[in-house]
Formats: structure tokens, C-alpha cells, sequence
């Protein structure tokens, strides 16, 4: 859409905004938003009007205004509350974002000696190897390794995992509920592997995240997240 339709009973505002929010979600200005001379000079309309079309969407979230700055793309934080287990294919449909997961591995491995020793595995054993890009929307949100013993967990090979969360998968196809489980959290910067993958600036700051699941007192899953300092933040609530 290069100009609007004056014979429509739509203000000609409302028109831009549905143009500019179909083309948003394309990923038309991930790298730029025009400037409000280029948005009239491509509408055919006043500035007033670029404006209050522009307002509208900083008003629904979608934009951010920065004096000096101009206007960019309004990138929503998740925020994950950490009074119990979660699921964060849960927590982005919560915050209204599909989820969907890019499959990087999906097989079988030898468990390495410091993962046999916390799955109670024999050195070299066969494990599960998943690795996952977690994504938000069209953005990638976390880069997930998970190992799980092979005897356990080998039905997942044959799941559909590029949707939900994994411990539903191993639920419905192995049978394994987990129960319980503990993570431990610090900041550090991302390789430049995973900087590309998550499509994140270089200098910015990841989570660096180590789960243990456990089915009862047994562990069935070590995982290594690195998850987008920048897009993702944690809440401990305590009464």
C-alpha cells in the first residue's frame, strides 16, 4: 500500500495503522522505522495524520517514541515468575506470542562424563540429545541443550516437538512425569554461535541457565539454556 482510499468511510489514520501493523508483523522494519516525512511521503498525507496514526500504535505497545531517537519497534519483555515449575512455551503463549521451536537435534548420543554423572548413567552411555531454538513471535528467545537417558526418554525421537512444552512430549510418549526439579541462573555473554542464532547485538547480556528434572528423586533431564538477556527477565515472589 503506497497511499490510501479517500473515498473510504475509514479515516484515512486507520488505514495507515492497518497497513502499518500488517507490515510490522511481515518484519517490514525490524531493522527501521520511517521517519514521519517518509511515512507522509508514502501515504500521500499530512504529518498530522502520520502522527496520530503513529500515536495509535505507540498506544497498542507496538512502537516506542525516544527523543533523539526516532521510533522503533516496541519488543516485549517476557517476565517469568519462579514460584514453581514453568514452562516457557507456556509463558510466551501467556504473553500472547506464538511459540514454536526450531529442531537444531534431535538424537541419539553418547552422554558425556560430567552428563552420565548426573543422570546416573555409565560413562558413554546413549542418551537423548535435543537442541531447540525457543522463539516468541518471529524473534529467537532461547537456545536450549537437553540430555536425558536414552532409556527413559528415546520416544521423544519420534514426537512432534517444534510446538509445546517438552515435558508434556515425555509425558504423552515415554510415559515420564516430571515432578520436581531445580535450575541455577547467571548472566554471561553469549558465544558468537549462539549470538547469531538468537540474533542478539554484540555486548548484550544472556541468562545462562542449568535445569535438572526430576521424575520423584530421579533425574531425567540436564539442560543448558542461553536465553536473551535483552527479551527475558525472572520474578521471585516470596509471601
Amino acid at each position: 500500500m503506497s497511499s490510501v482510499d479517500r473515498s473510504s468511510a475509514l479515516p484515512l489514520w486507520a488505514q495507515i495503522v492497518a497497513d502499518l501493523r500488517e507490515r510490522m508483523a511481515g518484519g517490514a522494519f525490524d531493522q527501521r522505522f520511517p521517519t514521519e516525512h517518509e511515512l507522509a511521503a508514502t501515504y500521500g498525507v499530512s504529518r498530522q495524520t502520520v502522527r496520530e496514526a503513529v500515536r495509535r500504535l505507540q498506544d497498542e505497545g507496538l512502537l516506542e517514541r525516544h527523543r533523539g531517537r526516532g521510533t522503533t519497534l516496541s519488543r516485549p519483555v517476557l517476565e517469568q515468575p519462579l514460584r514453581t515449575l514453568y514452562s516457557l512455551a507456556s509463558t510466551v503463549s501467556g504473553h500472547g506470542l506464538r511459540e514454536r521451536n526450531e529442531i537444531r537435534a534431535a538424537e541419539r548420543r553418547p552422554a558425556p562424563p560430567e552428563v552420565a554423572e548426573i543422570l546416573q548413567l555409565a560413562p558413554g552411555a546413549p542418551a537423548v540429545y535435543l537442541e531447540r531454538l525457543r522463539f516468541a513471535g518471529d524473534d529467537p528467545l532461547s537456545l536450549e541443550r537437553s540430555w536425558l537417558p536414552w532409556s527413559t526418554a528415546r520416544g521423544l525421537l519420534h514426537a512432534d516437538l517444534a510446538h509445546g512444552p517438552l515435558y508434556q512430549a515425555l509425558l504423552d510418549r515415554c510415559g515420564v512425569r516430571v515432578t520436581s526439579g531445580r535450575e541455577r541462573i547467571a548472566p554471561a555473554l553469549p558465544s558468537p554461535v549462539e549470538r547469531r542464532a538468537l540474533r542478539m547485538r554484540a555486548g548484550v547480556a544472556a541468562f545462562l541457565v542449568e535445569r535438572q528434572a526430576r521424575a520423584g528423586e530421579v533425574v531425567v533431564e540436564l539442560r543448558w539454556s542461553t536465553v536473551r538477556g535483552d527479551r527475558y527477565r525472572f520474578l521471585a515472589e516470596w509471601p
